[in-house]
C-alpha cells in the first residue's frame, strides 16, 4: 500500500509534469520574479516535488520505450529530448553532442559448478555477467592466475601481463583472475589470447573481513570493449573458495549483444558569466539496459536539472555549464569523449567539475568525494582544489546536522576524465552508495539496514519509481527500509531532498565565487598543454 505521504509527493510531482506540459514549468513559478544569488534562495526553490517531477517523467519515458533508458536506445533519446527541451525553454544555450560507443547487453547467462560437487549460482547474487562479455557455452576446469590471497592485497596484477599465462597455461580452461593492477578488459583479453575459453574475475578483497565489505561484495564490471569468451565477476570470498577447490570445473553460458551505436551528451550553458571561469556540473542520464535506472542515475540527473532550471533567471559571475552524460554505463564514454575533445585552453577554462551519480539510494549514506584523501582509501587526492570542494560539501551537511562518509576519489564515475593526469581539473561530488555493503557504523549515522547494499536494486529492473518488489526487489528488506524512511519506489526521499539542496548550494556558491579554488600551477598548465586533447579516465567506473 502506498502511504499518504508518498501519494502527496507523487500527486505534486504529477501535477507539475501535467501542468507544465511534461515539465516545461518556468523557473519563475517556483521563486517569483526575484533573481537567485544565494544558497538559501536556491535551496528554497529546489523542492522535493520539483525533483520528483523529473523522475516521474524519466520513469514514464522508460516505460514507454522498452523499459529502460540505456544509451543507444529510444529511452535514452527521449530522456535527452526531455532534458534538452526544458533547458532550451529556460533560456540556456543547449548543445547535443553525438558520439558512438560499444553497446553491450546480455539476453541470458548461467553459471554452475559441475565438479567436484555440483552447485548452481544465481546471477546478481553469486555472479554477474560482465558488460561486453562474449557469448559461449563452455564446461572447463578453472585455473587460478597469479592471485594474491595474503593481506594486504594491494599489489595485485593478476592477468595483467601475458607472462601470467605462460607460468599458468589456460588453454581450453577458465581463467580465475583477481581485480587490481589493470582494467578488467585487459585481463580477459589476455586470457582469451592465451587460449582460455572463459574468465572469472574475483574482487580484490582488501582489508579485514569485518571492516572490508569488498571481500563479500559481488564484482560488477565492464570490459570496455567486446571480447570473445564468456566472463563473469564474483566476490573475493567466492574466488578464494574457487582457488582452494581441487578439480574445480564450471559450466558457463552467455548470450550477449555487442554492436556500435549512436548516442549523445546534452550540454547546457548560461548565456552570461566569465567565459574563462566555467563552473561545470554533470550527471549521467543513461540507465543500464536492465531497467529505468531511477536512482542510477535518474536521481542525480533530476536533481541537477531542477537546480539548473531554478538558476535560469540568474546572471552568474562565472559561466555555468551543465552536462547530462551518455554511455556512462558503458565506461564513462560520454564524459571521456567530451573532455578529450577540448583543447588545453578549453580545459583550463573549467575552474572545477561537480559530479552527481546516485544521490537517493534507499539504504543510503551521505558520501562526499574525498578530495584530500584524508580517509587514505588508496586512490590518492584529487587535483588541487578538490579538497576545497569536499570541505564545502562537508560544511553543508554539518549545517544540516548530518554525518558524511568519505567516498573514495578513484575516478569511477564521470569525473574520472576531468581529474585524469594532464587535465587535472578540480572535482568533487556526492554519492549515496551502490552495491557496497552498509556497515553497522553507517547504520549508527544514518539508520537503515546493515550488511546489505546501499542500493539493493543497483543495476537491476527494480531500480524503479513504482514497481520495486514486483521487479525483483526483496519484499522483506524494502519493508524494513520503509519502516524507517519515506521511500518512493527505489528512491529515499530524505536523501534525495538533502542532496538536492547540497547540489544547489555548491552550484550557486561557485556561480558567484570560486576564490576558494587555488589557481592551477605552471607545471599543471604545462602538463595540460603537452597532453593536448588525448585524455582518458584514471579509473573508469567498473573498468578495473
Amino acid at each position: 500500500m502506498v502511504s499518504r505521504s508518498v501519494r502527496r509527493l507523487l500527486s505534486a510531482a504529477t501535477a507539475a509534469v501535467l501542468v507544465g506540459s511534461i515539465g516545461l514549468t518556468g523557473p519563475a513559478q517556483a521563486h517569483g520574479s526575484s533573481t537567485i544569488t544565494t544558497p538559501k534562495q536556491l535551496t528554497k526553490a529546489v523542492t522535493l516535488p520539483g525533483v520528483l517531477r523529473h523522475l516521474l517523467a524519466l520513469q514514464l519515458i522508460g516505460d514507454l520505450n522498452g523499459g529502460n533508458r540505456a544509451s543507444g536506445t529510444p529511452g535514452h533519446r527521449r530522456s535527452a529530448d526531455y532534458v534538452a527541451a526544458l533547458l532550451q525553454h529556460a533560456g540556456y544555450q543547449v548543445t547535443r553532442q553525438p558520439f558512438q560507443f560499444n553497446f553491450c547487453d546480455e539476453t541470458s547467462s548461467s553459471f554452475a559448478q559441475t565438479a567436484p560437487v555440483p552447485a548452481t549460482y544465481v546471477e546478481g547474487t553469486d555472479y554477474d555477467l560482465m558488460t561486453c562479455s562474449g557469448s559461449g557455452d563452455v564446461t572447463a576446469a578453472v585455473v587460478p592466475v597469479d592471485l594474491n590471497l595474503v593481506a594486504p592485497r594491494v599489489a595485485v596484477t593478476s592477468g595483467c601481463e601475458a607472462a601470467d599465462f605462460t607460468a599458468t597455461p589456460v588453454t581450453g580452461r577458465v581463467a580465475l583472475m583477481q581485480r587490481g593492477g589493470c582494467p578488467f578488459g585487459t585481463k580477459v583479453a589476455n586470457a582469451e589470447a592465451a587460449g582460455a575459453v572463459g574468465a572469472i574475475v574475483m574482487n580484490q578483497g582488501n582489508g579485514d573481513p569485518a571492516t572490508a565489505p569488498d571481500r563479500y561484495s559481488l564484482l560488477l564490471g565492464t570490459l570496455g570493449a567486446p571480447v570473445g569468451i564468456p566472463a563473469v565477476g564474483v566476490s573475493y570470498a567466492t574466488g578464494e573458495a574457487f582457488s582452494a577447490t581441487p578439480g574445480l570445473t564450471v559450466h558457463l553460458t552467455a548470450s550477449t549483444i555487442a554492436e556500435v551505436r549512436d548516442t549523445e551528451n546534452v550540454i547546457a550553458e548560461s548565456r552570461t558569466g566569465k567565459a574563462d571561469t566555467v563552473v561545470m556540473s554533470g550527471a549521467h542520464l543513461d540507465s543500464v539496459p536492465e531497467g529505468n535506472g531511477i536512482n542510477d542515475n535518474g536521481s542525480g540527473s533530476a536533481a541537477l536539472l531542477e537546480t539548473a532550471l531554478q538558476l535560469a533567471r540568474t546572471k552568474p559571475v562565472n559561466k555555468l555549464r551543465f552536462a547530462w552524460w551518455g554511455a556512462e554505463e558503458a565506461n564513462l564514454v560520454g564524459s571521456t569523449f567530451y573532455v578529450g575533445g577540448l583543447t588545453p585552453q578549453q580545459q583550463a577554462q573549467i575552474k572545477l567539475y561537480l559530479n552527481f551519480d546516485m544521490v537517493a539510494s534507499p539504504n543510503y549514506m551521505f558520501g562526499v568525494y574525498d578530495g584530500d584523501d584524508s580517509a587514505a582509501q588508496g586512490s590518492g587526492p584529487g587535483p588541487a582544489g578538490s579538497a576545497q570542494i569536499e570541505k564545502l560539501f562537508e560544511a553543508f551537511f554539518a549545517s544540516r546536522g548530518q554525518s558524511t562518509n568519505a567516498a573514495d576519489f578513484s575516478g569511477r564515475s564521470d569525473y574520472g576524465p576531468f581529474i585524469a593526469a594532464g587535465v587535472d581539473i578540480p572535482a568533487g561530488g556526492l554519492f549515496t552508495g551502490a552495491e557496497g555493503i552498509k556497515t553497522a557504523a553507517d547504520v549508527a549515522k544514518y539508520g537503515g539496514v546493515a550488511d546489505v547494499a546501499y542500493d539493493p536494486c543497483y543495476h537491476a529492473a527494480c531500480d524503479d519509481l513504482f514497481r520495486v518488489v514486483p521487479k525483483g526487489g526483496d519484499a522483506a528488506l524494502y519493508g524494513q527500509l520503509r519502516s524507517q524512511y519515506l521511500l518512493v519506489g527505489n528512491i529515499n526521499t530524505f536523501a534525495l531532498d538533502t542532496n538536492a539542496d547540497a547540489i544547489a548550494t555548491a552550484v550557486v556558491t561557485y556561480a558567484f565565487d570560486t576564490s576558494s579554488i587555488p589557481p592551477r600551477t605552471a607545471a599543471t598548465a604545462a602538463a595540460a598543454r603537452s597532453a593536448g586533447a588525448a585524455t582518458s579516465p584514471a579509473d573508469g567506473r567498473y573498468l578495473q
